[in-house]
């Protein structure tokens, strides 16, 4: 092969990789980057949002989508930290963070609106109407976008147009983002139920019960799932027997864990509202390390090579190290930080609760 085609194979490879373009980096929400990021963080930018951001960052190409509370979703450079655009939704946006595929950017109000707008320019494509709030992130998966929203329904919609291709009505609010694998859609609901739906046509292919009321998004390594409940637990759930493996209790204290779990090779990583950050082996359940912090955690971890990063409550930024949790660094913020990091391109992006968008690097 020509040694010029090679480089550029190379950089189409390393640059596609290098992206963070959805909730949790991936379809299967996995927290994890391909990025390098340096060991010695320093604050790059700062965007004033001018309200609240609980909505986590997407990164592509360079450019950085989120949503606010104000109404808006803002593209902002990410070498810069400059707005690139600003495109005006019916209402607030609150947890639900963008998705980016093919060009174009996918995102839920508080209104149960769906929007579709173009990546470079900020123009609206099309919107499709639930019946309640959006707090779920769309998932894109080939052509169809997946999405869930408080009035019980999970959404598949064509991603050209935004025209439904099904529903599934489970018993109660779909907060949680679906995880992708395989043409299935799994999503931990708030009716205390595990789904499998199939992509194509909609239809249920497994259910079981998580024995908790389910916030948290699972997060997905080959047949295991990993997510945390209101029933003050952390679960791994195994696809292909259809039943919980292991339930994970902080034995001193019984609090929730509204945060979506990291999962690397052995281990899992999720925050807490008993004030942690848990570290536990995948494998047993059995806590590695854990990380106390100010306040609760309801910020989703990432992690990038041998570093967890995760905001929480308290107000601050912190980077632990994975293998024994030990701080190396932290950031004060000043506000809660219940958004999720997203990292791409080197560098590190969170929101805060007073309404500033931070860039690390």
């Amino acid at each position: 092969m020509h040694r010029s085609l090679i480089v550029l194979l190379l950089a189409v490879t390393l640059s596609a990789a290098d992206e963070w373009p959805q909730f949790r980096g991936n379809p299967q929400l996995t927290g994890v980057a391909s990025s390098t990021v340096a060991s010695s963080l320093k604050l790059l930018w700062t965007y004033e949002a001018g309200e609240s951001i609980e909505s986590s960052a997407a990164i592509v190409d360079g450019t950085v989508y989120v949503g606010v509370q104000s109404g808006n979703l803002l593209a902002i450079d990410l070498q810069t930290g400059k707005l690139r655009w600003k495109y005006r939704t019916k209402d607030a946006i609150g947890e639900s963070s963008p998705a980016v595929h093919d060009g174009v950017v996918y995102v839920g109000d508080l209104s149960g609106l769906v929007h579709a707008v173009g990546a470079a320019d900020g123009k609206a494509l099309w919107t499709f109407q639930t019946e309640s709030e959006i707090k779920s992130s769309p998932v894109v998966t080939g052509s169809r976008v997946l999405v869930g929203s408080y009035d019980g329904n999970l959404y598949c919609l064509s991603a050209r147009d935004g025209k439904l291709l099904w529903k599934f009505t489970t018993s109660n609010y779909v907060h949680a983002t679906p995880v992708v694998s395989g043409g299935i859609a799994y999503i931990a609901g708030c009716d205390e139920i595990f789904r499998g739906i199939r992509i194509a046509d909609g239809k249920e292919v497994l259910q079981f019960p998580s024995g908790g009321y389910t916030g948290a998004s699972p997060a997905l390594l080959g047949q295991a799932a990993y997510y945390g409940t209101f029933g003050n637990q952390v679960v791994s759930a195994d696809l292909g027997r259809k039943r919980i493996v292991w339930r994970y209790e902080n034995p001193a204290r019984q609090f929730p864990f509204y945060s979506s779990a990291a999962v690397a090779a052995d281990r899992i990583v999720v925050g807490g509202r008993d004030k942690l950050v848990h570290c536990l082996n995948a494998k047993t359940g059995k806590t590695i390390w854990s990380f106390a912090t100010r306040a609760r955690v309801d910020s989703s971890p990432a992690i990038a090579g041998d570093r967890v990063y995760v905001g929480s409550n308290d107000g601050r930024f912190y980077a632990l190290d994975l293998a024994t949790g030990k701080k190396l660094w932290e950031f004060e913020a000043g506000s809660p930080l219940s958004a999720s990091p997203a990292i791409a391109a080197g560098r590190v992006v969170i929101g805060s609760q007073d309404g500033r968008l931070y860039c690390f690097g």
